[in-house]
C-alpha cells in the first residue's frame, strides 16, 4: 500500500509524490501488534507545508501548528482551508518562529512543546525553548481556542538539572545542532493519567533507545510560569531501531500509546509502533501503516471514531522544481493526512 494519491494542486502533488522515505522490513510476527490497520486515501490541507504538531477539537476539527510561525490553524476534517486561527507570536514573544513540535491534549487544555534545541547550525535559539497550553472552548463554531496561562522556558534548564535524568548529559546535548549525533530535540508529547504528560525526544538516542520522560506538574508550570520549576518522573527507554520519537498519543481508552518513529536527522524510515506504556515492555509495530512519500510528525487519535488515527506529514522540505514547499507562494503550500482506520 502506497499512500500517494494525487492532490488537488498539481505542481505540488507531483513534488510530494516524488519524495519517498522508504519503508522498513517487518518484524517478526511475534512482535507486531494487532490489529492490522488501513489506511484512507491521502487528504491535503491548504495553509503551512511544516505540519508538526496537532491535536483534536472534537469528532469534526482539528488544530495544527507548524515549525516555521507561531499560529495554530483549525481544521474541519476533509475540508482543505482552515476555518479558524489563533496567532500566537505576542504571546510567546520572541522572533514569531518558535520550532512548535508537539502537543497533547489534558480535558480541555492543550500543552504544546516546542524543539528546545538550537539552529540547523548549531546556533543558540532562546526562543525555541517554550512550552504552553491552550484552552479550548467547544462552544464556539468552529471550536475556538486562547492561549492560558504564561509560556514556561525554563524546562531545558530543569530538565539538565533533573538527577534522574543526570546519565544522558542534556546539558552537553543541547549544546550541539538538534539533528547531530547526540544532540538535543523534542518532538513528541503524550497526556499520562492524572494530569502529566510523557516527554518524546527525537535526539538523543541514549544507546540507540528512544528516551522519553514523564512531566509531573504541567498545569503547575503553565499557571506561574517561569516562577515553577518542573518535576519529572522516571525515564523511558524504548526500542525503535534506533530512531527517536516524532509524535507520540495516548490511545483514547487509556491503554496504550501509539508512536511515529523516526531517524533523528533527515534521512531515513518511519514506522508506527504501539506500546503499553509500561517500562520495560517491548513497542510493537503496527501493520498496514506505510508511511512510504510521507514525513509523518503529527499524530491524533480521532474522538469517537473506534480508535482511528489521522496521521500528518511534515512537508515543507519537499521540492517541486527546485523550490522546497515552504519556499513556494502561500497559495500552493499544503501538508498530508492520512487517516489510519482498524
Amino acid at each position: 500500500m502506497r499512500l500517494l494519491p494525487a492532490l488537488p494542486m498539481p505542481a505540488l502533488a507531483l513534488a510530494l509524490a516524488a519524495a519517498a522515505a522508504g519503508a522498513e522490513p517487518a518484524l517478526p510476527d511475534a512482535a507486531v501488534a494487532p490489529p492490522a490497520l488501513h489506511a484512507e486515501p491521502v487528504a491535503a490541507y491548504r495553509g503551512p507545508c511544516d505540519a508538526s504538531a496537532a491535536a483534536a477539537l472534537g469528532a469534526d476539527h482539528f488544530v495544527v501548528a507548524n515549525d516555521e510561525e507561531d499560529v495554530l490553524r483549525v481544521y474541519r476534517r476533509g475540508r482543505p482551508q482552515a476555518v479558524r486561527q489563533l496567532p500566537l507570536a505576542a504571546f510567546l514573544g520572541g522572533d514569531g518562529e518558535t520550532d512548535l513540535e508537539a502537543a497533547a491534549a489534558v480535558g480541555q487544555r492543550i500543552y504544546w512543546i516546542a524543539s528546545h534545541g538550537r539552529s540547523a547550525k548549531g546556533k543558540p535559539r532562546p526562543d525555541r525553548q517554550r512550552f504552553f497550553a491552550t484552552d479550548i472552548d467547544l462552544s464556539a463554531q468552529p471550536p475556538a481556542m486562547a492561549p492560558a496561562g504564561a509560556p514556561y522556558r525554563r524546562l531545558l534548564d530543569d530538565l539538565a538539572a533533573a538527577p534522574t535524568l543526570a546519565r544522558f548529559r542534556l546539558a552537553e546535548a543541547a549544546r550541539l545542532a538538534p539533528e547531530a549525533p547526540g544532540g538535543l530535540n523534542i518532538e513528541g508529547l503524550a497526556a499520562l493519567p492524572g494530569g502529566g504528560l510523557l516527554i518524546g525526544f527525537r535526539n538523543p538516542v541514549p544507546n540507540g533507545r528512544a528516551l522519553l520522560v514523564p512531566l509531573l506538574n504541567p498545569a503547575e508550570l503553565v499557571a506561574a510560569g517561569d516562577s515553577a520549576t518542573a518535576r519529572f518522573g522516571e525515564p523511558v527507554l524504548l526500542n525503535l531501531r534506533g530512531r527517536g520519537v516524532r509524535s507520540i498519543e495516548r490511545a483514547g481508552d487509556g491503554s496504550s500509546f501509539w508512536i511515529v518513529a523516526g531517524p533523528t536527522a533527515d534521512a531515513g524510515a518511519f514506522s508506527l509502533y504501539r506500546w503499553s506504556g509500561r517500562a520495560g515492555a517491548a513497542p510493537t509495530i503496527a501493520r498496514g501503516a506505510d508511511f512510504t512519500g510521507l514525513r509523518p510528525e503529527a499524530l491524533l487519535e480521532i474522538p469517537g471514531s473506534g480508535g482511528a488515527l489521522q496521521v500528518l506529514s511534515d512537508d515543507g522540505g519537499v521540492e517541486s522544481g527546485g523550490v522546497a514547499c515552504k519556499e513556494r507562494p502561500a497559495a500552493e503550500q499544503a501538508f498530508r493526512s492520512v487517516t489510519l482506520r482498524r
